[in-house]
């Protein structure tokens, strides 16, 4: 089964006996909210939304069709608006920035374009070196709310993950190392 349908069965259903015992290194997020369960449905939606098109990858315009418009609208503007933006001095000064300056910007709210670019499958996307992929969603015993993920080691890429949990309501994403 390719990665995408397994993730999407488990957005859907949760994991299966299949998945138990196939299972790498699973971590758990943790959130705060006002609402979970909404959070939860929310970034499922979202996620379940994209995964369901990478084998068909639209165009980026299209995307504003196929997201949920409070998803949109809790992204930041696209910078193909600014036409002063350069993209090759923003790299630069991104590769130059400390892991510390990079946390900090990453707190910002995401462009569409890039948390797309971690799941987009083409030859200019992210999607094959992107290292997390949903597991299951739940809230326990004690009310804290959580998504897990599968990832491929520790430490992990958590940036587009921590961002679909805040645009879908969530706060403070983290784990506990």
């Amino acid at each position: 089964m390719r990665i995408a349908e397994a993730e999407l069965r488990r957005i859907h259903g949760g994991p299966n006996t299949d998945d138990l015992q196939e299972r790498a290194f699973v971590v758990r997020v943790h959130f705060g909210s006002d609402d979970s369960t909404t959070v939860i449905e929310r970034a499922a939606n979202v996620l379940a939304r994209v995964l369901e098109r990478v084998d068909t990858w639209p165009a980026e315009e299209t995307w504003q069709e196929l997201l949920p418009r409070w998803f949109l609208d809790r992204c930041a503007p696209e910078r193909a608006d600014d036409p002063a933006f350069d993209t090759s001095a923003w790299m630069e000064r991104w590769r130059a920035m400390s892991p510390e300056e990079k946390a900090a910007e990453s707190q910002e709210p995401w462009r569409l374009s890039s948390w797309l670019y971690c799941f987009d499958p083409t030859e200019d996307g992210g999607g094959d070196d992107r290292s997390w992929w949903w597991w299951d969603a739940g809230i326990n015993e004690l009310g804290t709310e959580w998504i897990e993920v599968e990832t491929t080691g520790w430490p992990f890429g958590t940036g587009s993950l921590y961002w679909l949990i805040e645009a879908s309501g969530g706060l403070d994403p983290s784990y506990l190392a």
